[in-house]
């Protein structure tokens, strides 16, 4: 069995506009389906996914993806991707039901909760200098 470790996690972590998220292939490959399963749960399911759990980019923004990251994550990739935050990614996993989303949930949270333990800690050294 595939763990979901902290660190694959951490490593598909980007910031855009000023929110840590996830784009639509990394969030596919941490819940072991294919990207197109991911945007298919967000199309039959708008109700679950407000423009605050899950947006696409715009086209500077995909051109920023494109430039930070290398051309084969988006070479099939014909429309902007679908960007995921902390909230769309635990709504999607009320929808993908399977033993592997469960633990990558888990690893999801755990990481996600040490991101905003570390951006703490920073901000109190930060006022205290």
């Amino acid at each position: 069995m595939n763990v979901v470790r902290l660190e694959d996690i951490q490593d598909v972590i980007v910031v855009l506009r000023d929110r840590s998220v996830i784009i639509d292939c990394d969030v596919a490959e941490i819940y072991g389906v294919e990207t197109k399963r991911i945007n298919e749960a967000v199309k039959n399911n708008p109700d679950k996914f407000p423009s605050d759990y899950v947006f696409e980019v715009s086209d500077q923004e995909f051109g920023f993806l494109r430039s930070k990251f290398s051309t084969t994550k988006f070479a099939k990739t014909r429309t902007a991707p679908k960007i995921f935050t902390e909230k769309g990614l635990y709504m999607i996993a009320t929808i993908l039901k399977s033993k592997k989303a469960v633990e990558a949930t888990f690893g999801i949270i755990e990481t996600f909760a040490k991101i905003r333990e570390l951006s703490r800690t920073v901000g109190v050294v930060g006022c205290e200098e």
